[in-house]
């Protein structure tokens, strides 16, 4: 029996094929974004706990009320927004979960979703899934920010949904004020708008206050925001996140979110629930990767890598047109079967495959594993 794929052009993943080509040839992989150091022995303890209370069956579909209302508090204390725990919090499968149960709460066949290239890659096949629309806008290179005419132009009858990230992945950039103000203005404009803000990286931010659309009550009445404890709490292979939204949202949400995994990890959502209860860690973050971008970009330096800027994530772009005319991917693959680095090509996360001779190195890695694979960086 052959069965007709919905999503005909969607292979193995990039971060798949180089992380299996890292492994191959024993290469440093910076190419997927995962830590390789341990997680605070104070979380790990919680987890040890959670087990001791026997805390391994169902949790409430929506999620554990001590980690809503924990989530909740964090958010007060961060912007000074009150958020219902009840009403505004689900407790998800990784924010990519978040995101997929977010669109299929709104989106139906003929609707247009904008996203912006370079774009992360779960966006796109979850909003064609349902029958959706993609209209790609690529940021403007090389500080990829969004032009705010352009998206006006755009957005149309058809449009539902933008889909926006920051800090953002790939590229490293932030939001200002005036673009939480642009956005208002378009809003405002386009009443039948909603939004999907993926903000995983909210914490790791170098510069300026991190611009979330929950500060705006316009913006956060019309949206989706969704968030991982995996890129903060360094645990990416728990895969928890949660989606914060307004209750007509959340109750969409929940709605078809029960039917795709009914709730998450029980045992590790009262660890994270009791961390953050007695821990502030999330405030340190941003200065923890700080001091491993500088170390990186420092032992860069000899390299014919060009940097580009870096204001969040624990990611950074580098262009590599001074060393090879190949294309991004090809390049990627040399990088790690000739010289022993795994990186991303950027061109991936564009719906036309723009190649701008950039690829993408993770540094949320032990400074030894940096320092070696800059060393081998710079030797070509």
């Amino acid at each position: 029996m052959k069965i007709e794929p919905k999503l005909p052009d969607v292979g193995t993943t990039i971060f798949t094929v180089m992380s299996g080509l890292a492994n191959e040839y024993n290469a440093i992989n910076l190419s997927q974004g995962f830590p390789d150091f341990k997680i605070d022995p104070g979380l790990k303890n919680f987890v040890v706990e959670a087990l001791d209370k026997d805390q391994v069956q169902y949790a409430p579909m929506p999620g554990r009320m001590d980690l809503r209302e924990a989530i909740s508090a964090k958010i007060h204390q961060q912007h000074g927004i009150s958020v219902d725990p009840h009403t505004e919090i689900t407790i998800t499968a990784g924010a990519t979960q978040a995101i997929y149960c977010s669109i299929a709460a709104v989106i139906r066949p003929g609707d247009e979703v904008i996203l912006f290239d370079p774009a992360y890659d779960c966006y796109d096949p979850a909003v064609r899934l349902h029958g959706g629309k993609t209209v790609h806008l690529k940021l403007t290179y090389p500080n990829y920010g969004i032009d705010w005419d352009e998206l006006d132009t755009t957005v149309n009858d058809k449009t539902r949904m933008l889909i926006l990230n920051n800090p953002h992945n790939p590229s490293g950039s932030i939001w200002s004020e005036d673009d939480l103000l642009q956005l208002e203005r378009l809003m405002e404009k386009y009443p039948k708008l909603i939004l999907i803000s993926d903000e995983v990286y909210e914490h790791i931010q170098f510069t300026g206050q991190h611009q979330s659309v929950l500060k705006s009550e316009l913006l956060r009445q019309r949206s989706f925001v969704t968030y991982s404890f995996g890129k903060t709490f360094h645990v990416t292979g728990w895969k928890i996140g949660y989606c914060v939204a307004p209750p007509n949202f959340t109750r969409e949400l929940r709605s078809n979110f029960q039917f795709n995994v009914f709730c998450v990890n029980n045992t590790m959502q009262y660890a994270l629930a009791k961390y953050m209860e007695n821990s502030l860690s999330w405030q340190s973050i941003a200065s923890f990767y700080q001091t491993k971008k500088y170390l990186f970009r420092n032992a860069m330096g000899p390299s014919r890598f060009r940097p580009l800027n870096c204001d969040g994530t624990y990611f950074c772009l580098y262009d590599f047109s001074e060393i090879s005319n190949a294309s991004d991917t090809e390049f990627a693959k040399r990088l790690t079967i000739e010289h022993g680095v795994a990186a991303i090509p950027v061109s991936v996360f564009y719906g036309d495959r723009t190649d701008n001779k950039v690829v993408r190195f993770c540094f949320a890695k032990e400074d030894v594993t940096l320092l070696n694979a800059a060393e081998r960086l710079c030797r070509i």
